[in-house]
């Protein structure tokens, strides 16, 4: 974790919008949200496997899912974000949620769900076992978030998105 980037606020709870993937309360202002059925897994997970971390990459493959790994397993550095610090009702400590900043940079205008879907993806997330996948949902912020989170007007909007 060495020199990883932390460009926005760094805790991200549960707030309202959180299940059902819409627009978060005017003091809410977050870059992502988990909704019941991924927040109940790493309920789960982290029973099996103790703290936990996720990475997304934006790379080939499964790449651009959010993978799930024991906290500290997947080594962060420079050239990661620390997207934020997941509250999860019934875990311990916060999860941390970090991103390349390669891909930070193509979806930094993006508030992210983290959801649960059916299948097993191709990568090592330890979800993978019990038959089921993390998957990003994703909506633009609106300008009062990214003013909030100290992103510039109209910022994003000119590049594409991967995913």
């Amino acid at each position: 974790m060495d020199g990883a980037k932390d460009p926005a606020a760094a805790t991200a709870g549960n707030g309202p919008g959180a299940s059902d993937g819409g627009a978060p309360g005017p003091d809410d202002a977050s870059r992502i949200a988990l909704t019941d059925a991924a927040a109940a897994l790493l309920r789960t997970l982290r029973q099996l496997h103790g703290p936990l971390m996720f990475h997304q990459s934006g790379g080939c493959c499964d790449g651009s899912a959010p993978m799930c790994f024991p906290a500290g397993e997947f080594r962060t550095g420079a050239s990661d974000v620390l997207l934020a610090r997941l509250v999860v009702e019934g875990v311990p400590e916060p999860i941390g949620f970090w991103m390349s900043a390669d891909q930070f940079a193509r979806w930094r205008h993006t508030h992210l769900t983290v959801d649960v879907v059916p299948g097993r993806g191709g990568g090592f997330s330890l979800e993978a076992p019990e038959g089921v996948r993390f998957l990003i949902r994703s909506r633009l912020l609106s300008e009062e978030e990214r003013a909030r989170l100290d992103e510039p007007p109209g910022a994003g909007r000119s590049g594409g998105r991967e995913g």
